[in-house]
């Protein structure tokens, strides 16, 4: 039987006329892989020094005790991921463009104040995180690193500017730096597979495990990440056809066999992605767990990048801190890009990717400046990250199960259950960490 699926494998603008059927892999090269990206710069949001801070913190104070919650973290961000990219295909608009349209004046303004609010914890933990990587390589006063890494982040923004592929692609060669400035260690010192085994299981061990956990989660299912992959795969996958209203880009929703096309690929983009960083995640607990705990100081990452340097020698030592700069300027962008999808879909105000760069880099350096301790900073981001997720979340899976919004690609039994199952533990261990934590 011919297959009609063959014109439907070819990336836009390439055309399959007067060429033999390809085999299964080259269809797969010529059509799937010229779709993949968006999550990829999504999941910078997954591997940022936040997730140093609060991986390595777990693994020097707890051993291999909370590897289970990174595992179900990241399982949870797959899907989670997945939602939000299928909302900007099917829709062709963002999650705050959908959000903006029907909640009404006040309540729009104060749903944004509370997404303002993670912006702002999220750019602390990034630009900490890479002046804290400068201090290490070059020994940077932490202000002027901060002011050097937002600058910097100018620069990936402008990238931006000149076209969504060319960012992609910048943010793919820093994710490549991250993963082998983070791993490194691992390869070099492995864990006991029983004692990662063991980790599997899950369980606490007091309320400070608890609050550990409550950072690890925020700094895997980052509600910024949320908001923003729905507008990467909108503004990939969906050309925009006119202007209307606030100045907002109108765009033509994929016929539906296109739409089945682009969510397959979708899929095959985030599980590769989200798999990369939570491996990531993962191997900074384990070198922390297996190498670090225990010893004194390497609860902070300034005492972590000493012991490491001590345990495998300077240059694993560079090498890790090349990883946390390359995270830092990465994730300072994408979280940059994400408070201008914010704000415009929300308020309907856009302002300069530049201009919002500087507006957020403030906190984080007035912090800085003040002497707050850097490690101690990024964890505390990341536990008030994790109580913004659900404000994402939750509008999330309200619209990804609508037909007036979704049409026939509205939730089916089995997505419900998953999301709002994945809505009901990461509330529930919020609601864990505020009694325990009282």
């Amino acid at each position: 039987m011919p297959d009609d699926r063959t014109a439907t494998t070819h990336a836009p603008g390439q055309t399959a006329a007067g060429a033999r059927p390809s085999p299964a892999r080259a269809r797969l090269g010529r059509g799937l892989l010229p779709l993949l990206g968006p999550a990829f710069v999504a999941a910078i949001a997954y591997v940022d020094p936040g997730n140093v801070a609060a991986n390595i913190t777990s693994g020097a104070r707890y051993g291999y005790l909370l590897v289970w919650v990174l595992v179900l973290a990241n399982a949870m961000a797959v899907l989670v991921q997945y939602q939000s990219a299928r909302l900007g295909i099917v829709t062709g608009r963002s999650l705050p463009e959908l959000l903006g349209d029907r909640l009404p004046r006040g309540r729009r303004i104060a749903f944004w104040l509370q997404a303002e609010v993670v912006a702002a914890a999220t750019d602390v933990a990034e630009v900490v995180g890479g002046a804290l990587a400068l201090h290490l390589l070059f020994g940077l006063p932490l202000v002027v690193g901060g002011v050097i890494v937002g600058t910097v982040s100018l620069g990936l923004l402008a990238v931006q500017g000149r076209g969504q592929r060319r960012f992609e692609a910048a943010v793919v060669a820093l994710l490549a730096v991250i993963t082998i400035g983070f791993v490194t260690a691992l390869v070099v010192s492995p864990p006991a597979p029983g004692a990662v085994l063991g980790g599997l299981v899950p369980r606490f061990d007091g309320a400070g495990s608890v609050v550990v956990a409550a950072s690890m989660l925020g700094a895997t299912v980052m509600p910024h990440a949320i908001y923003l992959h729905s507008a990467l795969a909108r503004d990939r996958h969906v050309p925009a056809t006119r202007t209307g209203a606030h100045g907002a880009v109108v765009r033509e929703r994929p016929d539906p066999r296109r739409t089945r096309l682009l969510l397959g690929a979708t899929r095959w983009d985030v599980v590769a992605a989200l798999v990369l960083a939570g491996a990531v995640n993962i191997a900074l607990l384990l070198v922390a767990a297996t190498n670090l705990q225990g010893v004194d100081g390497t609860d902070t990452i300034e005492g972590a990048h000493a012991a490491i340097v001590g345990a495998f020698g300077p240059v694993v030592g560079v090498v890790f801190a090349v990883g946390l700069l390359a995270s830092g300027l990465a994730s300072t962008s994408v979280g940059a890009y994400a408070g201008a999808v914010i704000m415009g879909g929300l308020l309907h105000v856009r302002i300069p990717l530049v201009a919002r760069r500087v507006v957020t880099l403030v906190p984080a350096l007035l912090l800085l400046g003040g002497g707050v301790e850097p490690t101690w900073a990024l964890v505390v981001s990341q536990v008030v990250l994790s109580f913004g997720i659900a404000f994402a979340l939750v509008p999330l899976l309200w619209l990804t199960g609508r037909r007036d919004v979704m049409g026939e690609f509205a939730d089916g039994l089995w997505m419900r259950v998953g999301g709002w199952a994945c809505a009901v533990l990461i509330v529930g261990l919020n609601v864990a960490l505020l009694v325990l934590g009282a």
